[in-house]
């Protein structure tokens, strides 16, 4: 489904169904962005009444619970409402506007936190994650269902960090692990962006970012569309996208299982 005029009338994509040259600029040279607006307020309602639903279904499927926190993955082939929101078309061709090259689905994924948790998540990257060879640069698309305030955990970022590669994957829970494994990074700038609802954040793959705590009375609900170069093939390394798939390294990550609807 493609984004709505009214709703792009809120924020900041244009009736053309992009944002201004100004954003792409920004988020090339800090490695995120952040597009208000990008849902309304009808639609929020929507996905946030159908995300809850899903969690309430499937929160014992959790890949990571410890009474804090909560992330499902590949939520759109699941959910017909959510499913909606994830292979939007709109949203797609603005992440391939920032990105400027072709783009597809690597996976979504709801991340929640809950009420009163008090734990953050820590400086990280997203791509030494992946199980990804032959790509450039990956991002995310972390949209919130909810206001995300700071004291509701909304994300800092590290601005220009996009281009620190080859780092190994971080541990979420260790407040010092990114910063001893590239001691520089600690000396970087960093950016905490706040959140209304319907808001999004754009941000690369290997841009540093964490996401502050939830101390507040409500869930922080937020509904997570990564995308990958549309040329990016398999590594050969475990995930649990990529598991049931079959695959051998080489492999293209294309297909049914990573579509790009926009296209």
């Amino acid at each position: 489904m493609v984004t709505t005029a009214d709703e792009r009338s809120r924020g900041d994509v244009g009736a053309d169904g992009r944002v201004p040259d100004e954003l792409v600029t920004a988020y090339r040279q800090h490695g995120f962005v952040r597009v208000r607006g990008l849902l309304g307020p009808d639609r929020v309602e929507r996905f946030l009444a159908g995300a809850e639903a899903f969690l309430a279904a499937h929160r014992a499927e959790s890949l990571e619970r410890q009474g804090v926190f909560s992330q499902l993955v590949n939520v759109w082939q699941r959910d017909a409402t959510l499913r909606e929101l994830t292979l939007d078309t709109g949203i797609g061709r603005i992440a391939e506007q920032l990105a400027g090259f072709p783009l597809r689905l690597w996976h979504d994924q709801m991340l929640v936190k809950e009420a009163r948790s008090n734990a953050a998540t820590e400086f990280h990257q997203d791509r030494p994650y992946w199980p990804h060879a032959g790509d450039r640069l990956p991002l995310s698309a972390w949209i919130a269902l909810v206001d995300v305030p700071p004291e509701r955990g909304c994300m800092t970022f590290l601005p220009g960090t996009q281009d620190r590669t080859g780092l190994r994957p971080q541990d979420l829970h260790q407040e010092e692990d990114l910063f001893e494994t590239d001691p520089s990074l600690r000396w970087e700038p960093r950016v905490t962006v706040p959140l209304r609802a319907g808001d999004c954040t754009f941000h690369s793959g290997y841009t540093g970012h964490m996401a502050l705590p939830n101390r507040t009375d409500r869930a922080r609900f937020a509904h997570v569309i990564i995308y990958m170069d549309a040329d990016t093939v398999y590594s050969g390394a475990p995930h649990v996208v990529t598991d049931p798939l079959g695959l051998a390294a080489g492999d293209a990550l294309a297909g049914d299982a990573f579509p790009r609807p926009w296209a």
